[in-house]
């Protein structure tokens, strides 16, 4: 099933600046080849369900691995069985409205 998820993941208990976490989470989801799109707080996935999910799972795995001791993640996320969406044409479509 084809998904967009928003995920945000954030390491607790290593201090303020997280964004070498974030980074190795970047290059999980890239390396599993899926389309992402990083914004202020988080990343936009788009792809297949078990290939999304199995990518965040390798994220927790890898940010643990780093000495995180504690991740909060949140996580949302839309499926359509009628037809193919995009991110892109999610954006498109408020775009041509406005």
């Amino acid at each position: 099933m084809h998904i967009i998820v928003d995920l945000c993941v954030v390491p607790l208990g290593v201090g303020v600046s997280v964004s070498p976490y974030i980074v190795a989470c970047e290059k999980i989801l890239k390396a599993a080849g899926l389309k992402t799109n990083l914004h202020a707080y988080g990343t936009n996935i788009e792809g297949e369900w078990d290939t999304v999910f199995a990518a965040i799972k390798q994220c927790h795995e890898t940010i643990h691995a780093m000495g995180a001791p504690r991740i909060t993640t949140t996580i949302k996320l839309g499926s359509r069985t009628d037809r193919l969406q995009t991110m892109e044409d999610k954006i498109r479509s408020v775009q041509e409205k406005q």
